[in-house]
């Protein structure tokens, strides 16, 4: 059984771009977590962007499909290795059998939500032209339609994965505010331009990381869909951030950042990018480990030191 005298928590809010709002369209991210309480370990949260544009018009389900299946996917991968399995088997298969399982499970999904919701004639014919310069395979490819972007991590007591396929981001704040990340750059997410679930062989375009957590642990993660770097005058403003939320987590309480996180990231939208924003933050907060002590009196509870 893990003992730990820290316990990760998952604050998220998802909110529809300005730019969105006035256009009448649809929030394309999603964002959902396991388990749903949002504390213990592990934890597993999962955000994603449909790609918006009329060559995907279902993306806005595409990305409700993939966050579900990567929490249910991660979480039950998590649960199984977690104890009684070295940490070196449990990376090379977080690399090598996740984004294959995660890619599979989203099309699965996606063909399972086609064959209750065929295409219809306007969805059928928005998306042949825009395939009209496409390669015969992804002509048939009906999941195009669905295309969608995922960021996940996972976390536990003993080690954290992170994955991602598309654009969208991942930070890590130290006790120090150092702000990393932990995922290396895909030098073809230029513009526009991104990798998808929808993609053929869309699994060998994730990006996969295994940190270990010995003494060292990260003190925020935060995830992020890429409406709100964007938002940003630059980089330096967006990895400012991470360690900004960090110093609100620890003066004013997670309860205090949950409540206001909306409010936050409609501003953000107002102000920035327009597009769809959707933030995921881990946060280990400290809790104090119970010991059994004979032959003492019962005391009333104390509650946990935050």
């Amino acid at each position: 059984m893990e003992k730990s005298t820290f316990q990760w928590q998952i604050i998220g809010q998802s909110v529809r771009g300005a730019a969105h709002e006035r256009r009448g369209m649809p929030n394309q991210d999603a964002i959902a977590w396991r388990p749903r309480s949002g504390k213990g370990s592990p934890l597993v949260v999962a955000l994603s962007d449909g790609h918006g544009s009329a060559r995907y018009p279902r993306s806005h389900i595409g990305s409700h499909l993939a966050v579900k299946t990567a929490t249910q996917l991660i979480h039950s991968f998590v649960v199984r290795h977690r104890q009684g399995t070295s940490l070196s088997i449990i990376k090379r298969t977080a690399e090598e059998w996740l984004p294959q399982a995660i890619a599979r499970a989203w099309l699965d999904a996606v063909n399972e939500h086609l064959d209750r919701n065929a295409l219809s004639t306007v969805e059928s014919t928005t998306l042949l032209t825009a395939e009209q310069n496409s390669s015969e395979a992804e002509t048939a490819n009906r999941a195009i339609a669905y295309g969608a972007t995922l960021v996940a991590v996972a976390v536990t007591n003993g080690f954290v994965i992170y994955l991602q396929i598309g654009d969208g981001d991942i930070l890590t704040v130290t006790a120090d505010s150092e702000v990393t990340r932990p995922l290396p750059v895909d030098q073809r997410l230029i513009a526009d331009e991104t990798t998808s679930l929808c993609a053929i062989d869309a699994w060998r375009d994730f990006r996969v990381a295994f940190q270990p957590i010995n003494n060292a642990r990260p003190e925020l993660i935060l995830l992020a869909t890429d409406g709100y770097p964007n938002s940003f005058k630059d980089e330096k403003g967006f990895l400012q951030a991470g360690v900004d939320i960090l110093k609100v987590l620890r003066s004013e309480g997670v309860s205090r950042v949950a409540s206001s996180l909306e409010g936050w990231l409609r501003d953000t939208t107002k102000v920035g990018s327009g597009d769809d924003v959707t933030l995921g933050i881990l946060y280990p907060t400290r809790t104090r480990l119970q010991e059994e002590k004979p032959n003492r009196r019962a005391h009333k509870s104390e509650p946990s030191r935050r």
